[in-house]
């Protein structure tokens, strides 16, 4: 339990320290906290003096339990080893020397025989330069890190106890935002080791994992007293039977998983396919015990919202209402004693004997009806938030902002901010809006047609009017919290930093969380890449590749991939297409950003894929290093990595996504900017760039954490200090907790 909390503090910047774990009143510093403290900076982190005195006075076992934890989060025991030895120089091999082993293996020739089975002719490829089969990619040898501690820069970790890790699990609990990947896992790891406060979950989703835990303790009733609508307990369902907290629809998922399993180089005769496809739907059949079905039963069955109400709310996912309903048994339960309410919802249900409110909505929309429409869309103030703009262009803003103006104080604050955000960018109609459906990929979408039918000038009132209306709403909000504060501190890192709204990450990041669109200063001229995958599994084929996508300007392009090793700025180390046996394999590219500057390079996008058959595997890890001083490429084994200068660090654990951008190196502004984005393509040739422009429009139009700090400023009468010496302080360190930045999301 104490590891789970280990690796929760680290996304925290903390070492976690248990009461029970200090024993020595040591005041001097004992032999192994030193040990511990190299140990630690040779990974590139530094521990604060609370942490240190702390660290003092733990026995020598909690302080390997800490190392051993840090040195599995940071991948220490892994293998670093490339396809290539020393790669930043060209092995200068050609598609004539593949040609020619290919030709040599079938029929025979001289040359090397690899323990692959294949032959290397003379004068193809240069073994001496490989560490395994430069034709199939198959690694012959394993290496670890050579080089560490090469950054200057040192991630401070701070002290972390029981009484801050229950403070954590609090905020979770209240976030006001749904929790991206890194917070779910910390969240699930948090209530395995720590009793259950008594905080009603913020959010559905949130909801969903604490029900899972309730029942795990036998507390059904306790689980069933959080729901409160049909659809807390279709998601709870679902989020068990697929990990899913998100109400994905079953076809979604069939689909994704099939084409993630088809491609180039995937062979598949009809029957193997047929075969796939009856295990992918046989995975998502619904299969629940009588005990499992009346404990459902019941939870719909003590529900307090009439029969109506709550069919309407099943209405829009009724297919897998259906599906869920006959396999837990909840017909054949209806018809016990007892069951009265369940046994009027089932039968109305199935009847259809309800109205629902979206299709009243859509009826006087269509018909023009502005009236009824707008008065309909008042009684559900959030709905009307998410239709707002689509309202605004089909019935004018001049009558449907002063009808959102009166519901708008009902609306949750993350709503109304995601308003004022976005308004410019929905208005505009050269822009494509950048979208990921529900369990589907980023896609960019062309302008709603209706905002062609304005005037430039009309556009930029409805902005206008929207953007007004949302500020004047959030400082009311503000100016409503008394508080006894004259000054305020912000620190100029937050500017830089969006406000945790949208756009949430579906992969665990195990270094202290970042928002997509964080923006990463490059320290030097170089820029290194790495993929690691592997880690666990026997040795198999299992081909996953590293890659980057260069934009100049005049939509000239170019990349850098297993197809590519070497071009203008880029390096490559080897495309290696198997694994080694538990400890994994890897690739790196070097980036040369002065002379990508100097050749007229403007975006260096950043992409690993699934060349083989399905999804990117499971604890794949991938993520960029960063250094003032020139990071080393081994000569003999070709090994670059270095935890030290790890900037960002990604663990993919979604398994639906085939590509993924992980981040956008801005060449001229020297800056990365951090994003999340999951694309169909097996080679990053099949990324589309329209995607990446439209997703970096929309992050830039999000507003930072430093921006609204200052509207409650503004609205509460703070005054900025320049210095920490204020009543209020708001700190780079304060914002990695994310959830508790969202508590400034008032309403």
């Amino acid at each position: 339990m104490h590891t789970l909390l280990l690796q929760t503090g680290l996304r925290q910047q903390a070492i976690f320290i248990p009461e029970t774990a200090v024993h020595s009143g040591a005041y001097q510093l004992t032999p192994t906290t030193g040990v511990l403290v190299a140990n630690l900076a040779k990974l590139g982190f530094g521990v604060s003096e609370p942490l240190l005195h702390a660290l003092n006075h733990t026995p020598p076992a909690w302080q390997i339990t800490i190392l051993e934890t840090f040195r599995e989060v940071m991948g220490v025991n892994q293998n670093w080893m490339p396809l290539v030895k020393n790669w930043e120089v060209p092995t200068n091999e050609s598609f004539a020397d593949h040609m020619a082993v290919a030709f040599a293996s079938v029929f025979g020739g001289e040359g090397a025989r690899l323990r692959c089975g294949h032959i290397i002719p003379p004068n193809t490829f240069p073994l001496e330069r490989y560490n395994g089969c430069p034709f199939c990619g198959t690694p012959f040898e394993t290496g670890g890190i050579e080089n560490y501690q090469q950054n200057s820069k040192v991630r401070m970790l701070h002290l972390w106890t029981t009484e801050k890790a229950g403070a954590y699990l609090a905020d979770l609990l209240r976030s006001k935002t749904p929790l991206d990947a890194s917070q779910t896992d910390s969240l699930k790891s948090l209530l395995q080791a720590l009793p259950l406060p008594a905080i009603q979950p913020a959010m559905k989703e949130t909801l969903a994992i604490v029900a899972d835990v309730l029942i795990a303790r036998d507390d059904q009733a306790g689980a069933g007293a959080l729901f409160t609508t049909p659809t807390d307990i279709l998601r709870y369902l679902w989020y068990k039977h697929t990990g899913f907290a998100q109400l994905i629809m079953p076809k979604t998922i069939l689909r994704r998983r099939l084409k993630n399993n088809s491609g180039f180089g995937i062979a598949k005769t009809a029957k193997s396919a047929a075969a796939e496809k009856v295990a992918a739907i046989t995975a998502l059949k619904l299969k629940y015990s009588r005990k499992e079905g009346l404990m459902v039963a019941r939870w719909l069955n003590n529900m307090p919202l009439d029969v109506a109400t709550m069919c309407e709310i099943m209405h829009p996912k009724r297919g897998m209402w259906v599906r869920f309903i006959r396999a837990l048994r909840l017909a054949e339960f209806s018809r016990r004693e007892g069951f009265a309410h369940l046994r009027t919802l089932m039968d109305t249900f199935y009847r259809q004997d309800y109205t629902v409110w979206q299709g009243r909505v859509n009826h006087y929309q269509l018909r023009y009806d502005r009236d009824n429409t707008l008065k309909l869309l008042q009684q559900r103030p959030g709905l009307f938030a998410r239709s707002l703009f689509a309202n605004i262009l089909w019935f004018g803003e001049e009558a449907v902002i002063p009808a959102f103006a009166e519901v708008a104080h009902k609306v949750p604050a993350r709503l109304l901010l995601t308003l004022q955000m976005y308004a410019a960018y929905y208005f505009d109609p050269a822009t494509q809006r950048a979208v990921k459906p529900l369990g589907g990929v980023n896609k960019h979408i062309s302008v709603n047609k209706l905002v062609l039918m304005y005037e430039a000038d009309q556009l930029k009132e409805m902005q206008n009017a929207v953007t007004v209306l949302c500020v004047q709403v959030m400082q009311q909000r503000f100016a409503a919290v008394a508080t006894n504060a004259k000054t305020i501190y912000i620190a100029p890192a937050l500017y830089n930093i969006p406000v945790p709204i949208g756009d949430r990450s579906e992969q665990i990041q195990d270094l202290p969380a970042a928002l997509m669109g964080t923006r990463y200063k490059v320290d030097s001229d170089n820029l290194l890449l790495f993929l690691q995958w592997g880690k666990g599994l026997p040795a198999q084929h299992l081909d996953m590749d590293l890659s980057c996508f260069i934009a100049y300007d005049h939509q000239r392009v170019d990349i850098c991939s297993y197809s590519r090793l070497h071009t203008t700025g880029c390096s490559h180390s080897g495309d290696i297409r198997a694994i080694p046996h538990q400890v994994g394999t890897a690739e790196y590219i070097k980036l040369d950003i002065a002379e990508l500057d100097a050749a007229g390079a403007r975006y260096v996008t950043f992409t690993c894929n699934a060349y083989s058959g399905g999804a990117l595997t499971p604890n794949l890890v991938v993520g960029w290093m960063n250094s003032q001083h020139k990071m080393t490429v081994s000569e003999k084994t070709g090994v670059a990595y270095d935890p030290s200068c790890v900037d960002q660090m990604l663990r993919i654990t979604q398994g639906l996504t085939k590509g993924l951008v992980f981040g956008v190196l801005d060449v001229a502004a020297r800056e990365i900017i951090w994003l999340e984005l999951a694309f169909g393509g097996q080679m990053v040739q099949q990324l589309d760039l329209v995607n990446i422009n439209s997703l970096l429009r929309k992050l830039e139009s999000k507003l930072s954490i430093g921006q609204l700090l200052e509207a409650k400023a503004a609205a509460q009468q703070l005054q900025i200090m320049e210095t920490p010496a204020a009543d209020e302080v708001y700190t780079l360190q304060w914002a990695v907790n994310t959830a508790a930045v969202t508590q400034l999301l008032i309403g």
